[in-house]
């Protein structure tokens, strides 16, 4: 039985040593990161750029030309949503009021308005297409997004 007990305790001394062989090699690396000028450099270029990224989106967003824009992208998409309704065409009809939605500046408002005003079956199919519909809008804005990035 002696030798059990010293196989443990020479694997724990063991994995002792390889713990602490491994946390002086981070902090080697990590010192040796820390003092290269060009990560000193590199890492203020990407502090100084954020917040001008930021004041970008912000303007983007608030922009009175682009808001305008949105209103009638807005009213545009209900008013082709209530057509496809008025038609029979649920599906149809349910996409563009999701559209809508998307675009809306309060969604929960409208959805409260859809609520009282649509047929509880069109709202139902509504209420199960947001999230489909956000997927689409995410992935959209994602791909967008590359585009812009891409220096070509």
């Amino acid at each position: 039985m002696p030798s059990v007990r010293f196989l443990l305790g020479l694997l724990a001394a063991a994995a002792a040593c390889g713990a602490f062989a491994f946390l002086g090699y981070c902090i080697y690396l990590d010192r040796k990161r820390r003092g290269d000028p060009a990560f000193k450099r590199r890492l203020r270029d990407k502090r100084r750029a954020e917040p001008q990224k930021a004041e970008e989106r912000g303007t983007q967003l608030w922009d009175p030309a682009k808001n305008k824009k949105l209103q009638e992208l807005f009213l545009q998409e209900v008013r082709m949503g209530e057509l496809w309704l008025s038609r029979g065409e649920h599906r149809m009809g349910v996409q563009h009021l999701g559209n809508a939605l998307l675009v809306c500046e309060q969604p929960r408002e409208l959805l409260k308005v859809f609520k009282h005003t649509l047929p509880p079956k069109v709202f139902e199919m509504l209420l199960h297409k947001i999230p489909l519909i956000c997927q689409q809008f995410e992935a959209d804005m994602n791909e967008q997004e590359c585009l812009e990035d891409d220096p070509d």
